[in-house]
């Protein structure tokens, strides 16, 4: 009952708290914003959905149900959720392995794992995944973006583009005498409205065209043209028949255990990247409107979200920071904005679904590649030089690796790298080091029989050779080692281990280890985990003076009784 009562405590959606001071500006506010973004995910929903290998009403259908489901759900004031283009790679992957069928599997698997992601508050660790590596699959993503779209660009006669890199760019290069001239016209067309319009409308201060992405505008005058001019050039009709005017119905694919343990690695996969990409926007989107998300809510409402989508012939979804933007700019206050943006979409599915037939496939492709190069941080690679070597090694494999081979190894890979780093870091930083008469309060060493060292640092498995140090020391004439570890912020399980095989091996060499100074994390730990009885509790001190004293007493007590068996022995 109390772990059930705190489940129920855990799960707030922001929108409760919104609805308490609700008002009729706020509404006024929501309704255009939403009706906005509804038209500005119009396009990019269907285009992420034919870059990923499906048609293009699963993208219409992921930003209505997984939009409407992370505004009502969500942790975020504003953050719109939807297909992503981070997706991208990911979903033509496992279309083109395990077919439409497993995509569903894998994303509602992916839906089970964030949700228990939010319920075991794992929120906040997204945010320990490196920048670099962030950066590194985010610049990735965006060059397979672009690079898939050259097909539909040129109008090439290519009939199923292979997923992986190297096959992909053999198959363009020996396709690229079949492109089309009136394609690549449009395409060209369509690029400079998307890639200018912005720039055009700022000039002419026209604030109702300044409100008009340049996307619908590339859209509609796309479709415009191939109506008018009657161009001969793949459009969505001509593809895939057009877009339903109705919504789908649940669909639940057959499913066994060896399939279920091929999608999980893909299913982690998505869940990952839609955790890091959500969690992401919604910092962006505290920045812009001065608030702080829940992540942990947040990460339900995605998990929530991604398996009802995935049921209504969706896929994946995550926060979406061009139109979380878009939302803030147009004045979105609430998530009641998010959710008018997905009935909007619904509402254009129902009544001008058939108006989609002649949208040509060359200028979404156009719309992809403004996505592509507004997802790139290009500007990190001119900032390499001035970055520490690890940063630059760890963003460099991360891009390649992700271009190349498979953005699951990329992340794997580089997770592995900074971890590396970082062990190496902090073991260096971790040191043994003999301490002066001075910081021993001036005690007599008694002739060399007492050593006293400090470490300082952290004692884990990266830095525990350090300590061992103190076994070469222990020989000789010495008796005692008093060990400073008042500068030890913490101490693992490895660290507390080699201090007691240490203690040992000294003893061996009739030499006593004295741990003093020891506080915080690494006095609780010993004491929580039964070290401290095994490795004798009078071996510990307060202070390194106290350990001194009762060495140096130790020692003369012991002094008579060595004389008296030299002279009657």
């Amino acid at each position: 009952m109390a772990f059930t009562d705190h489940l129920s405590l855990s799960f707030r959606p922001k929108l409760i708290d919104c609805l308490k001071k609700y008002s009729l500006e706020d509404l006024i506010s929501d309704l255009s914003s939403g009706i906005t973004v509804g038209v500005v995910a119009l396009p990019l929903s269907m285009a992420f959905a034919i870059a990923s290998g499906l048609k293009p009403e699963a993208g219409i259908f992921t930003a209505i149900f997984a939009g409407f489901i992370i505004s009502a759900l969500g942790g975020s004031k504003v953050q719109i959720g939807g297909p992503a283009g981070a997706f991208i790679v990911i979903v033509y992957g496992i279309v083109a392995q395990y077919g439409v069928s497993g995509l569903i599997l894998a994303t509602i698997m992916s839906g089970v794992i964030l949700f228990l992601m939010g319920v075991f508050k794992l929120g906040s660790l997204v945010r320990f995944v490196p920048i670099s590596i962030v950066v590194g699959f985010t610049n990735g993503i965006a060059v397979l973006i672009a690079l898939s779209q050259v097909k539909d660009l040129l109008g090439l006669k290519i009939e199923n583009l292979p997923a992986d890199f190297f096959p992909k760019i053999e198959s363009l290069v020996s396709n690229v005498g079949t492109f089309s001239s009136e394609t690549v016209l449009l395409s060209l067309a369509s690029a400079v409205i998307v890639f200018s319009w912005a720039k055009l409308t700022k000039l002419s201060r026209i604030s109702f065209l300044q409100r008009l992405p340049g996307s619908i505008v590339a859209l509609v005058a796309g479709t415009v043209a191939v109506s008018v001019l009657h161009l001969p050039v793949e459009t969505i009709g001509t593809k895939f028949g057009g877009i339903p005017s109705s919504l789908p119905s649940i669909v639940i694919p057959e499913f066994s255990l060896s399939v279920l343990k091929d999608l999980f690695v893909p299913a982690l996969t998505i869940a990952v990247l839609g955790a890091i990409e959500s969690l992401l926007c919604a910092r962006v989107a505290d920045g812009l409107i001065n608030d702080r998300h829940n992540p942990n809510q947040e990460l339900m409402a995605q998990g929530v979200a991604n398996a009802v989508a995935a049921s209504f012939g969706g896929f994946c979804a995550t926060g979406t920071i061009a139109r979380t933007v878009t939302n803030v700019r147009s004045g979105g206050k609430t998530p009641v904005a998010g959710l008018i943006h997905a009935i909007t979409l619904l509402v254009i599915v129902m009544v001008a679904a058939p108006l989609a037939t002649n949208i040509p496939l060359a200028t979404l492709a156009a719309i992809l590649l403004f996505v592509a190069y507004n997802m790139g941080e290009w500007h990190e690679f001119v900032r390499m030089k001035k970055m520490m070597r690890t940063y630059r090694i760890i963003m460099v494999v991360t891009f390649i690796l992700t271009v190349v081979l498979d953005l699951t190894i990329a992340f794997q890979i580089g997770l592995g790298l900074a971890f590396l780093f970082f062990v190496t870091r902090v073991s260096m930083l971790t040191q043994l080091e003999p301490m002066s008469g001075l910081e021993t309060f001036g005690h007599d060493k008694m002739g060399g029989k007492i050593e006293v060292y400090r470490l300082s640092g952290s004692l884990f498995f990266g830095s525990v050779h350090k300590l061992e140090e103190l076994v070469a020391v222990g020989r000789g004439s010495v008796e005692f080692i008093v060990l400073d570890l008042s500068n030890l912020l913490t101490m693992d399980a490895s660290g507390m281990e080699t201090l007691k095989e240490v203690s040992k091996k000294l003893k061996e060499k009739k030499c006593h280890l004295l741990v003093a100074g020891m506080a915080g994390q690494p006095w609780q730990n010993l004491r929580k985990s039964g070290f401290l009885k095994s490795l004798g509790e009078d071996n510990f001190f307060k202070t390194t003076e106290a350990a001194l004293d009762y060495a140096g007493k130790h020692i003369k007590q012991a002094q008579p009784a060595q004389e008296e068996q030299v002279v009657y022995g």
